[in-house]
């Protein structure tokens, strides 16, 4: 390994730690694990526990179904939610949502 490579590594290392550690820190008020289902049983569980949600508060959702990379996304561009982040780590994919409005969906 050239010695760019090497820096290049570590720089790696360093960032990816250091988003790692940033994305845990994310709150939220309510956590929900739909890990194990598949579409679309993780985009209902995630509206059911949303609409039991005060306007303002935060979802994290863990989900094991490789849809959800589409689906989570088409989901938040309703306007009752926004998708405050995202990360996939180790085949889970994680995500923070914010309930905008008390409008039942």
């Amino acid at each position: 390994m050239s010695d760019g490579q090497g820096r290049f590594s570590c720089l790696r290392a360093i960032v990816e730690a250091e988003l790692s550690e940033a994305i845990e820190g994310l709150e939220h008020d309510e956590e929900l694990d739909v890990s194990g289902f598949i579409c679309p049983l993780p985009v209902l569980k995630t509206k059911a526990a949303l609409s039991r949600m005060r306007p303002g508060q935060v979802l994290k959702v863990t989900v094991t179904h490789p849809d959800s990379r589409k689906e989570f996304p088409v989901l938040c561009k309703l306007p009752e939610f926004e998708l405050l982040d995202s990360t996939e780590e180790q085949g889970l994919f994680i995500y923070w949502i914010r309930k905008i409005s008390g409008r039942q969906v």
